[in-house]
């Protein structure tokens, strides 16, 4: 943190004194690390997080985009409370689990059946490995800058350099079978897939990691296409993206269906959660009644359909689903890339504002971004400075991530944004 936050943050200096002690960088996932420790938080309602210190910050990291309507949303909170007093875990089917499927399948297009896991990695592992069950073929292919967890078969050309693994312990073997494509550029893609045998093609229709890249509407299109062409399944990871583009996701707000979509984060309420959704055709061979090894593609998980984690879902979506509360989001998110836009340019300084409903990215660079490379090729140490600051001021973005909207940020809070980041720009 920065130095002027050091001497407020004394507890949480000493809470980081003994977490490095017992985990790996002092942290549970590396990204939460900032420099030179994190805050650590004691509690959080609405739009807010309140830190060991008692200093309060408001939150446009939002749980990595999975609460919508902000910390502890009452109306949420309430069922989950009712659900805990009958039970935390089963073990066994339940009624919830069907109920939330049934909600997923009502809402999201191109599903018509879901098998529930723990998580967004977990859930594309297993998109992953029915794909090539269906299709018969290995080979998957994925874009640069594409994060889909740290699922090994595509945990490569996240960052540069962008032909190594993002980590240590990624076999060869494993990533022989990975193509890698280019974002937004269906010509080269078309290229590059000639004469491959693909199982699918993994994409995510906003690049969350990768910069808060939408996809132009063409390149979706044209990858449907080709995919159709090729006899290669379409698998949209839209972990960040369902329920918040619009209350069918980015298939809907884009119009284009993909054959397998991956979920997470908005769709657990709070809760962890992931799931693998599509075709009945496709689904059915997580069947075991109906297929027979090497024919089966198995899915399981102890902790799979949780009934507090169904009941906080089931929740959120069905607020959700008329789209009234998405629509105002997308509004602001709007206003929000074209202030902070105006607010930059006003002290000429290059800077591109990007992302989609209400999801923002900023960018300190003069070229459009389209892609990862325009991505590297910005100044992020600049970003970082913009971040660490805000935090010292008393507004929280994970260093150089995406910020999100939730229905819990008031106006104030957003013009709290604004007018630190102005301050910022006069200290340039």
């Amino acid at each position: 943190m920065l130095s002027c936050c050091l001497p407020k943050t004394p507890k949480s200096q000493r809470l980081y004194r003994r977490a490095e002690k017992v985990l790996p960088a002092g942290v549970s996932y590396f990204i939460r690390y900032i420099e030179p420790y994190p805050f650590y938080t004691a509690k959080a309602k609405g739009s807010k997080l309140v830190d060991v210190d008692g200093n309060e910050y408001i939150d446009f990291w939002m749980g990595h985009f999975s609460l919508i309507f902000g910390h502890s949303p009452p109306e949420v909170m309430k069922e989950v409370k009712r659900q805990i007093d009958n039970g935390t875990h089963y073990g066994t089917s339940h009624e919830l689990e069907v109920a939330l499927a049934e909600q997923v399948v009502k809402m999201v297009p191109s599903a018509e059946m879901v098998r529930f896991t723990n998580s967004g990695t977990e859930a594309m592992m297993y998109a992953v490995r029915l794909a090539r069950t269906f299709t018969g073929r290995e080979k998957i292919a994925k874009f640069e800058g594409g994060w889909h967890g740290g699922y090994d078969a595509l945990d490569v050309a996240v960052k540069p350099p962008l032909d190594v693994p993002e980590s240590s312990g990624v076999t060869s073997g494993v990533v022989k079978d990975t193509l890698v494509l280019p974002f937004n550029d269906i010509e080269e893609t078309r290229r590059r897939m000639k004469n491959q045998k693909v199982a699918a093609v993994v994409v995510e229709p906003i690049l969350g990691a990768g910069g808060c890249i939408p996809a132009e509407k063409e390149f979706l299109k044209g990858l449907r296409e080709l995919c159709s062409e090729n006899s290669a399944l379409l698998i949209f990871d839209e972990v960040v993206t369902g329920f918040r583009l619009a209350p069918g996701g980015a298939q809907q707000s884009y119009g284009v269906l993909p054959d397998i979509t991956v979920l997470g984060k908005i769709m657990g309420g709070g809760f962890p959660i992931g799931a693998v959704a599509g075709g009945q055709e496709i689904m059915e061979r997580m069947n075991p009644l109906l297929y027979e090894r090497p024919k089966f593609s198995f899915h399981g998980g102890t902790f799979c359909g949780n009934p507090v984690t169904m009941t906080a879902g089931l929740a959120t979506l069905k607020m959700l689903e008329d789209g009234q509360i998405l629509n105002q989001l997308n509004k602001r998110g709007n206003e929000v890339r074209k202030q902070l836009s105006e607010i930059f340019e006003k002290r000429n300084i290059d800077v591109q504002v990007i992302g989609i409903s209400s999801l923002f990215h900023t960018h300190f660079t003069h070229e459009q971004i389209k892609d990862v490379h325009g991505v590297f090729r910005a100044d992020r140490k600049r970003l970082n400075d913009y971040h660490m600051y805000l935090i010292a001021n008393g507004v929280f973005f994970l260093p150089t991530k995406t910020g999100g909207l939730s229905t819990a940020h008031t106006e104030e809070d957003i013009e709290k944004l604004f007018a630190e980041t102005e301050n910022y720009t006069k200290s340039l």
